[in-house]
């Protein structure tokens, strides 16, 4: 195997969702100076699901016109849409306009829909283009993925994003001063959301770089099981739909093993598969939306350090998982639903910790800290396990199965959002309390 490919499939992969996350861990800084205020992540929801017409269109035309679709043109022109998006957000994302006799902040949320429909679309596009090399870099590219979370977050932290200190307050009544409750202030960044937002445009740049770098250096055209087939376009968009309708090149079943069914090797009965997709579907439900969406009302009442150091230490169990993937990819499907079930009780146990914010188990305790931290490490790391090894699976049943891949990890998306925004955002589900003055018993 190449280091040199290992590290471009990395890189690729880091580009996959690095802007939308980058804008999450952003948003502290930006709700102070905009009109929407903290209603904006209600908006970046909606945004984001209503992108998805992008992957939707991608995978229906795989279904109906396989190999119509130049999957290299589409990666090409979604990578060079999120670093102009990423570049523009930097210079208009403070830009109001009146819409309606109220200021709204027009030019950010449609930069953002831009965002959202690249990164979207990216599961539809750049999982299936790592068809085209070894099992192996699948897995580098899954590294690439988690590193699209934790480098944002780490910026972020260098940056002193959402950074409180609890100070005290005084209220001047009949020339006397008393005291008063303790005010939040939040501290001034180190840099500002500008910088931050052309830094997610550098990292755009770099993914395209390493897809061009993919697609042209000779030492990764010897790495593809069939080089030739990807070193001229003409052979390439001759054997495009034929790409896409047989399985990878070294996938085969052994000669004593007849199909169990029509999909991809036939390896898998259709009811081994349903169980895979709903798995997929479930764990990106989980790890995308649900969980994320509540993520500051389960940790915010053990304190700043508790969520800072929970939301660091998952984004830092994403690539780990995938690492651990890289040595052990153990394909059970005993094993795979056996993590599925520890990461959805762990994720469980988290949600009821933000039911029952701002007061939740051990909250004047120094182990509710621990407790909650260590939770999610163990959410993101086994669910995480599971989205690798799925995609494992899935690379060895062919070019439409890792298509049908990032469909599905779309929809488990989807469907967790339809189910949090409500909560979250219509009917104030959860609730956070003040950072300063929250008593619990």
């Amino acid at each position: 195997m190449s280091l040199l490919t290992h590290l471009l499939a990395c890189l690729f992969g880091m580009g996959s969702w690095v802007s939308i996350n980058g804008l999450w861990v952003e948003l502290p800084l930006i709700v102070p100076q905009i009109p929407e205020g903290w209603y904006l992540p209600s908006y970046l929801s909606v945004l984001i699901q209503m992108a998805n017409v992008g992957p939707l269109f991608v995978t229906l035309m795989h279904r109906f016109r396989p190999g119509a679709l130049n999957e290299t043109a589409v990666i090409y022109v979604i990578i060079a849409l999120g670093t102009a998006a990423s570049f523009l957000l930097g210079f208009f994302w403070k830009e109001t306009v009146e819409v309606a006799g109220a200021s709204r902040s027009v030019a950010l949320l449609v930069l953002t829909f831009f965002l959202a429909a690249v990164d979207c679309t990216s599961s539809v596009t750049f999982l299936p283009f790592m068809s085209r090399l070894k099992p192996q870099y699948l897995t580098t590219y899954y590294i690439g993925e988690g590193v699209s979370g934790l480098l944002p977050a780490l910026v972020a932290l260098i940056q002193g994003v959402g950074v409180v200190h609890c100070v005290s307050g005084t209220q001047n009544l009949t020339n006397s001063s008393v005291p008063a409750e303790l005010v939040a202030q939040y501290q001034p960044a180190n840099f500002s959301a500008e910088v931050f937002f052309f830094f997610l445009s550098a990292m755009m740049l770099v993914c395209l770089g390493a897809f061009l770098l993919l697609n042209y250096h000779p030492a990764v055209l010897r790495e593809a099981p069939n080089s030739s087939r990807y070193t001229n376009g003409v052979k390439e968009q001759k054997s495009r739909k034929r790409s896409e309708q047989k399985a990878m090149m070294g996938t085969y079943l052994p000669s004593n093993q007849s199909k169990r069914s029509s999909f991809g090797t036939g390896r898998y009965t259709w009811l081994q598969v349903i169980y895979i997709f709903v798995i997929l579907a479930w764990t990106n439900a989980l790890t995308n939306v649900v969980l994320p969406s509540v993520q500051s009302y389960s940790c915010l009442p053990y304190g700043n350090n508790a969520y800072h150091l929970s939301a660091t230490m998952a984004a830092v169990s994403n690539p780990l998982a995938c690492f651990i993937a890289l040595f052990l990819p153990i394909r059970s499907l005993l094993l795979m639903g056996v993590l599925t079930v520890v990461g959805s009780g762990v994720g469980a146990f988290i949600m009821a910790m933000a039911v029952l914010s701002p007061c939740p188990l051990l909250v004047n305790d120094a182990s509710g800290v621990v407790v909650i931290v260590l939770a999610w490490i163990v959410f993101v790391l086994t669910l995480s396990y599971v989205k690798v090894i799925i995609g494992v699976i899935l690379r060895d049943e062919g070019h439409s199965a890792l298509v049908w891949c990032g469909a599905v990890v779309q929809l488990g998306s989807l469907l967790g959002a339809v189910t949090m925004f409500p909560l979250v955002s219509v009917f104030a589900f959860f609730s956070s309390g003040d950072p300063c003055n929250t008593k619990c018993p």
